[in-house]
């Protein structure tokens, strides 16, 4: 396990500069996690600060260091990426976003990885500026990363979960606007685009997403349209 600490890590750089993208690579694969930290570390706007080699060790390591992204492998020894995202989550009032690392975009495992709370994922054979475009889209929050292939998971697993999380229907009491929303969260659709699609400012959309998200009780726009699929309010197909 590897560190770099800074006891202020929200101050500014400069002036009205913003400070780098603070990010914790997790992966059993030492040659993975070289790779990674090579190419984000040449970026201005991104600074790895630590590295961990399983799900165990990762997990004290986020907590300590706060960082903004996580970029956690979904298989590890000890702990897995899933239990580890898991715990991170519930263990911390301001978690990062959490980036699930996987060599199959259509596993189980990335399924469960998203529906633990991770807010995206990021196949190992991507290349580097599929990966630097990944991590700042995951830090903006206002779209989904690889919104096709996370809609693929949630049909081609959804049906399956389904009567587990019927609970999640009771609280999705949306308003109309906001189940217009919803729906193009669930195409992929920007903030911006939200916007534009329905003639209203971005304001007024980020203000819905906000309310879409309290009320099936999900902390981001993936967790939302994994839950759209699950409570039947976007069918599969």
């Amino acid at each position: 396990m590897t560190t770099k600490q800074d006891d202020d890590h929200h101050r500014t750089h400069d002036g009205d500069v913003p400070r780098p993208l603070r990010i914790v690579l997790a992966d059993d694969e030492r040659m993975v996690r070289t790779a990674l930290r090579v190419i984000l570390g040449a970026e201005a706007d991104m600074e790895v600060v630590g590295e961990a080699s399983t799900g165990a060790e990762a997990v004290p390591l986020i907590r300590e260091l706060r960082p903004d992204i996580v970029l956690m492998d979904v298989r590890m020894p000890e702990i897995d990426g899933i239990r580890a995202t898991e715990q991170v989550l519930a263990g911390m009032d301001e978690p990062p976003r959490i980036v699930v690392v996987t060599t199959f975009e259509n596993d189980a495992y990335v399924y469960d990885a998203l529906r633990a709370g991770a807010s995206g994922f990021l196949l190992k054979r991507s290349g580097a500026e599929d990966l630097i475009q990944a991590v700042r889209l995951v830090a903006r929050s206002d779209s989904l990363l690889f919104p096709a292939a996370v809609r693929q998971l949630a049909a081609r697993h959804a049906g399956e979960r389904a009567a587990a999380d019927a609970a999640r229907t009771l609280r999705a009491r949306l308003s109309e606007r906001e189940r217009a929303v919803l729906r193009l969260m669930t195409a992929g659709l920007a903030n911006a685009e939200i916007a534009q699609r329905l003639g209203v400012g971005p304001a007024t959309v980020k203000t819905h997403v906000a309310g879409v998200l309290a009320k099936l009780g999900v902390r981001d726009r993936t967790q939302a349209v994994i839950a759209a699929y699950e409570c039947g309010f976007v069918r599969p197909g």
